[in-house]
């Protein structure tokens, strides 16, 4: 039996294609044959579906370690063994214990659900199943999208590429899964049957629980909505009005989509989160390094351009009608893009299946029977060999633990006995909550808590030398500091007078208060 995305009556768009097209999902029978049973295993989309997953595991296994992994793997930890979800903070001596929103603490409850199973190489699996999913799912998307899977394959590449920059083992991964999901969900309401608008609650119900993302997804929902009541033809820019029937149910699943967010720990402020973000939190959108707009020293902001580029004027070279709904979902991306460099990945996932439908020059219907088992079977059996040779090892995993964090400074930190507050450099923090809970941060990747405290501009003014370092180091009564050697502020507090460096290798440093100088 197969399973293939083709177009059915109705494209994405609502426009009317081919009879001679097969029912989306469809079961297509194959004869009860050897051959047709290897012709389902070995076929040309699961050849190329093994490609996508290989090219995955080739890409992320140096992925390890990103700074806001630990303090999410703690969290997991906590909520693991609790069976509670922390809503103040635990980690840090400077906020006091402030209440924090616990908006991704069923992706940190995975998380650690790896860990704790498998280690470090759990971990991993953790990161290549999730970041395998979302390419098989771009996958789907684009071949639902244009009706082609030759370009669907090209499709779900050009979503990897975009995808590459928010690859990592942090909640967000699961979020952006869900916007592929959602679009799925979306693409066969409209096109096969309007009870798949349905799946959009429980997709809901988990999102806001898992990243904050859920608020872009809600957003998308009810621009297809909105762009559904409208009918017009305005050159190569059309819009389509949706059936009343069909438009009711996609209504319906939106309320209560929204109702759904409620379905979380602290109610209204989950919801709001992603708001205050944006809005309210300056310091974390302007000086943290995911947060800034994309950078034309990232291959992925011309990819950026060229996308865009090539949707405005496929149209005109190729008499392609383009949908208000396509123009409205590119637009979105483009935007958030712009704006945040982290946000490459959304504009992937809009933008992609949009191409791949104003490229594909018809309707390419898959035939099973072309299919080359034998060159399919030697591709899958590469691309599984390859997927099994690029594993990292646990050994490998350690090494890059240790690379990327201050492994060696917090052992002779402990040895040497120094104990009392520390100020630690804010990449190290994350790493800090983990391998070493019993010593309170200063500050980590949690940059709302420490925003909404005023830690975070204290320590942003004092790591950049924007004020007297003496200052925050009495304020907060600092007994010793571990930093970066990169940090401006490591060479400075060589000088200041009652402090010492007393450890350094080729990436941290260690200051200790002389006795005497605490105030």
């Amino acid at each position: 039996m197969w399973l293939v995305l083709w177009p059915s009556e109705c494209d994405c768009r609502g426009v009317p294609v081919s009879s001679e097209a097969p029912v989306i999902l469809e079961q297509q029978k194959t004869p009860s044959t050897i051959g047709g049973r290897l012709g389902s295993i070995f076929s040309r989309p699961a050849a190329r579906v093994a490609l996508l997953i290989m090219l995955t595991v080739m890409g992320m296994r140096l992925r390890l370690s990103a700074a806001d992994t630990w303090w999410d793997l703690k969290t997991g930890e906590i909520i693991w063994n609790t069976h509670s979800v922390p809503t103040v903070d635990l980690f840090s001596f400077t906020t006091n214990r402030h209440f924090c929103v616990p908006h991704e603490w069923l992706a940190q409850w995975t998380i650690y659900a790896a860990y704790h199973f498998g280690g470090y190489t759990g971990m991993m699996l953790w990161l290549f199943v999730f970041a395998s999913l979302l390419s098989i799912a771009g996958y789907a998307l684009c071949w639902l999208w244009s009706g082609s899977s030759r370009f669907a394959f090209l499709g779900a590449l050009g979503i990897w590429f975009f995808a590459t920059i928010g690859f990592s083992i942090r909640a967000q991964l699961i979020g952006y899964l869900f916007l592929v999901c959602e679009l799925l969900i979306l693409c066969l309401g409209r096109a096969r049957n309007r009870k798949w608008f349905l799946l959009l609650p429980p997709l809901f119900v988990t999102w806001v629980n898992c990243h904050g993302s859920f608020l872009l997804g809600l957003t998308v929902v009810g621009a297809v909505l909105a762009c559904s009541f409208l009918e017009f033809h305005a050159g190569l820019l059309v819009s389509h009005r949706w059936p009343t029937w069909q438009r009711n149910m996609l209504a319906t699943a939106f309320v209560l989509s929204i109702g759904a967010l409620f379905v979380n720990p602290v109610g209204l402020r989950q919801i709001t989160y992603p708001i205050d973000v944006m809005f309210s939190l300056p310091l974390n959108t302007h000086m943290i390094s995911e947060w800034p707009p994309a950078s034309f020293d990232d291959p992925r902001a011309w990819g950026l351009l060229a996308v865009t580029g090539s949707i405005l004027f496929v149209p005109l070279l190729r008499r392609v009608e383009l949908t208000l709904e396509e123009l409205v979902l590119v637009g979105l991306g483009f935007e958030v893009a712009v704006q945040h460099a982290r946000m490459l990945i959304v504009f992937g996932i809009l933008a992609v299946p949009v191409l791949c439908r104003l490229v594909t020059t018809s309707w390419i219907r898959y035939k099973p029977s072309r299919d080359r088992v034998l060159l399919n079977a030697v591709v899958i059996t590469l691309a599984l060999w390859g997927m099994v040779q690029q594993f990292p090892s646990s050994r490998a995993l350690t090494e890059q633990v240790n690379k990327a964090n201050p492994v060696k400074a917090l052992n002779f930190i402990r040895h040497a006995g120094i104990s009392g507050r520390m100020l630690n450099d804010y990449n190290y923090g994350g790493y800090l909550i983990w391998a070493a809970p019993e010593r309170k941060v200063f500050v980590d990747g949690r940059g709302d808590v420490y925003e909404w405290t005023g830690v975070l501009g204290d320590y942003f003014r004092w790591s950049q030398l924007q004020e007297d370092p003496k200052a925050l180091l009495n304020k907060y009564r600092i007994d010793y500091c571990l930093l970066s050697r990169e940090m401006p502020i490591s060479r400075v507090m060589q000088l200041l007078p009652g402090w010492r460096e007393v450890y350094s290798d080729r990436s941290s440093v260690v200051f200790v208060r002389s006795n005497g100088s605490r105030p």
